[in-house]
């Protein structure tokens, strides 16, 4: 049976493993991979109009490929995301890895729009895989650090990938290739250090039942997880928009094809979201979500501004409000949410969690892409942003309600 660490406290460090990492290495470890899964996953979004342009496929393909891999992500957390609460955390966080590397490798050898889905849909499965370990298993260490890092690492992750990925479609001579070469390099490495990772999940029986696909959400939790679901689905329909078709829409708006634009819109969305993580992280989860409710709304309406009249101040400060909203709210759900489980039901509940707010990643966004065959990226943009307005305005209602 492996050995475990006792649960961790808000504030103090577990007991160390002998011939492990340390408990502060092995959290920014895991930090990091957080980081770098979602670094690997929005990488494609600045690329997709080399694709488009070397593949010839339309937004609806465009948007199909982005799916493709939140629905993959959706199965691996649906049929995998519970089992390191049961063999685990350091032997599943491994399979999701090794998964990874081969989704890259796919990257490096695609020539066709075959390749494209086959690489998101492997890329999919790891990050669902890991999304849910390493979430859970950053808890392990530190609830309150670990909550923290569960919602800030995310964002900066997409946006080191966004950015990195388009200044080398601006500046590199082979992008497509580049971008997962790097990425190979840093997931091989990091690879190698989770064979030295502690373990914080004893062995114990019930494995086979937990590949069961369910969602699994703890009874303490399931009032506050249907509260927040409004919330939580606007502000990952508004992240699934951005990472597919973003790029394209700051392109329509702004009326140049520089591909640093499509990089930087979608950066300025994420690490808005971190800023407004980090500075409303010590308020009252509650409050910081009604407020963050009204955040979206607003700076959806900026942005829907910019995108009418072709405004771009408009445009990218509605994206920072929008930001502030998303980031600052999925900090608040998951903090709501983490002292409602016990240790051993945190990957389930984290898995579950994780599964609507990817449907709501997901599925909008497809829709979207068909829309813009009919009536253009423009037209699709503001009625979508409608939607997500008045989904943002009910949930600020229901939470001010509830504070009241």
């Amino acid at each position: 049976m492996a050995s475990s660490l006792p649960a961790a406290s808000a504030d103090a460090w577990p007991a160390p493993q002998s011939g492990r990492l340390t408990p502060p290495q092995a959290f920014w470890l895991l930090a990091s991979l957080v980081m770098s899964f979602l670094a690997a996953s929005s990488a494609p979004s600045p690329l997709y109009g080399l694709y488009r342009e070397t593949f010839g496929f339309t937004a609806l393909t465009l948007t199909l490929v982005f799916s493709v891999y939140a629905f993959a992500l959706l199965g691996g957390l649906l049929v995998l995301g519970a089992l390191s609460d049961y063999r685990g955390r350091r032997p599943v966080l491994l399979a999701a890895l090794w998964l990874e590397l081969g989704s890259l490798i796919l990257f490096l050898q695609a020539d066709s729009v075959a390749w494209l889905l086959a690489a998101r849909l492997l890329q999919g499965l790891a990050t669902g895989i890991a999304s849910a370990v390493l979430s859970a298993a950053l808890l392990d260490f530190q609830r309150e650090r670990g909550a923290l890092v569960n919602s800030v690492a995310p964002m900066f992750g997409m946006a080191l990938g966004a950015l990195g990925a388009s200044a080398l479609v601006q500046f590199s001579a082979m992008p497509t290739r580049l971008v997962f070469e790097v990425a190979l390099a840093v997931v091989g490495l990091q690879t190698l250090a989770v064979f030295y990772l502690p373990e914080t999940v004893p062995l114990r029986p019930g494995a086979w039942r937990s590949l069961r696909p369910r969602l699994a959400v703890p009874a303490a939790a399931r009032e506050t997880l249907w509260l927040i679901a409004p919330l939580n689905t606007a502000q990952w329909a508004l992240g699934g928009f951005y990472l597919s078709l973003g790029p394209t829409l700051a392109r329509s708006v702004i009326g140049n094809a520089m591909p640093m634009l499509g990089g930087a819109l979608i950066a300025t969305l994420v690490l808005s979201g971190a800023v407004g993580i980090l500075w409303l992280r010590h308020q009252p989860a509650n409050k910081v979500g009604a407020g963050s409710a009204v955040a979206l709304a607003v700076g959806m309406s900026l942005t829907l501004l910019g995108v009418h009249f072709h405004e771009v101040t408009a445009f990218f400060l509605g994206t920072v409000v929008a930001g502030l909203g998303f980031g600052a709210g999925f900090n608040a759900s998951v903090r709501t949410l983490v002292p409602l489980a016990q240790p051993n039901e945190r990957g389930a509940l984290m898995a579950s969690f994780l599964v609507i707010s990817y449907l709501a990643f997901s599925l909008p966004a497809l829709a979207a892409g068909l829309a813009v065959g009919h009536v253009g990226i423009e037209a699709a943009a503001i009625g979508y942003g409608l939607a997500l307005m008045v989904l943002a305005a009910a949930a600020a209602v229901g939470m001010v309600r509830r504070l009241g």
